[in-house]
């Protein structure tokens, strides 16, 4: 599902609201998440997982192409966990 197909099944299920609110709810959730991950912190959907980051130390990797050396600096990089619901529907 795509971002435009979340913002009509909400507006269909939501007939009382107008789509451009239904595309500003969908926004602010989404840039809220987003807000609270940059801010090393984490965000927890009961029922639905948790989202977080983890850290990624730096490497040395090699470019596919060239073969050649090169580095990899030290990250952050968002993490995923489904909660147990989540994995009881996907194991059903």
């Amino acid at each position: 599902m795509i971002r435009s197909e979340l913002v009509l099944k909400i507006a269909e299920a939501h007939p009382d609201l107008q789509p451009n609110e239904v595309e500003l709810i969908v926004s602010t959730f989404f840039d809220e998440i987003s807000k609270r991950l940059a801010a090393d912190g984490r965000v927890e959907l009961r029922g639905f997982g948790a989202f977080s980051t983890r850290a990624r130390d730096a490497r040395t990797g090699r470019n596919p192409r060239t073969g050649e050396v090169v580095e990899v600096e030290a990250k952050r990089v968002p993490y995923f966990k489904p909660g147990k619901e989540m994995r009881a529907r996907l194991n059903v």
